[in-house]
């Protein structure tokens, strides 16, 4: 990763995790989101990253777009839940879930992906009890708001986070989970500390100076990344984000707060190259 430029500011003790019990630089990743035929959102967003940085990536696409719907005409389908349910069935099947470090939930359609993401988890859990599982709850943004089935989100909620350790949310979306505003990063803390899991990194949260706060919560330390709030911004950033965060995660002995430089760093370098296109310019990853 480059130097990073974004501002940082670490709480007493560093938010430093054990680096006993995490894999080593490479890992073996399973994850499921969306993917597009055109363009850089979902699993397209996700795993180019990863694969640059030297990981193995197990990608299960929930839905298939030819692009974002944000940059009509669009046309997708969803992919059947026992579809991806009879894949995992075989990747185990296989020994091909033997391995996995990690699984990265993104976008889950419905209530059906919801339930194979906590199977897929589950079976990989069996195979590596150290298993770290991230997710992102794709469920809404400012000023959309929920853009997904009311059903799916309850679900992710309330039976997919209590199986991550990591929780990747914006504004709105630790807002709707947490059932608590969050206007500053007073609030934000607060309500990601009221979600109780082990770490929550909650992005583009309202901070002073007109600038937008990244924070790495845990129970008793939060560390920060601020950067200045940019205007037409592709699609994709928070996919990408999850995946950077996750790669620095599972580099020991990257600190929580290292980890959380790097990625915001690289995601405002990858924007800055992409001003001006309708699209995320990946191919600027370090």
């Amino acid at each position: 990763m480059p130097d990073r430029t974004a501002d940082v500011v670490s709480s007493a003790g560093g938010g430093v995790r054990s680096t006993t019990d995490g894999p080593a630089d490479m890992a073996r990743i399973l994850a499921l989101s969306s993917q597009v035929v055109s363009g850089h959102v979902g699993l397209s967003a996700i795993v180019p990253p990863l694969q640059r940085l030297g990981h193995e990536v197990l990608a299960m696409p929930t839905v298939l777009l030819s692009n974002h719907p944000g940059n009509p005409p669009s046309f997708g389908v969803r992919v059947d839940p026992a579809t991806l349910d009879k894949i995992v069935d075989t990747l185990d099947a296989g020994g091909r879930l033997v391995g996995v470090a990690a699984v990265l939930t993104g976008y889950l359609p419905s209530t059906a992906h919801v339930a194979t993401a906590c199977v897929a988890i589950a079976r990989c859990r069996a195979r590596n009890k150290h298993l770290v599982v991230l997710c992102d709850p794709v469920i809404g943004d400012d000023p959309k708001g929920i853009y997904i089935d009311a059903g799916a989100a309850a679900a992710i909620r309330d039976i997919l986070l209590p199986e991550a350790a990591i929780v990747t949310p914006n504004r709105f979306e630790l807002a709707w989970l947490s059932r608590r505003n969050v206007v500053d990063e007073a609030s934000a803390i607060d309500a990601a500390r009221s979600l109780q899991r082990p770490l929550v990194v909650a992005t583009s949260v309202p901070a002073a100076h007109g600038r937008l706060a990244n924070l790495a919560i845990t129970a008793d330390s939060v560390d920060e990344a601020s950067v200045a709030i940019r205007r037409d911004v592709p699609n994709g950033t928070g996919d990408l984000f999850a995946g950077l965060f996750l790669s620095a995660y599972l580099s020991p002995p990257c600190s929580i707060a290292q980890a959380l430089a790097q990625a915001v760093a690289e995601v405002e370098r990858v924007i800055a190259a992409s001003a001006g296109k309708a699209e995320l310019q990946l191919t600027t990853i370090a």
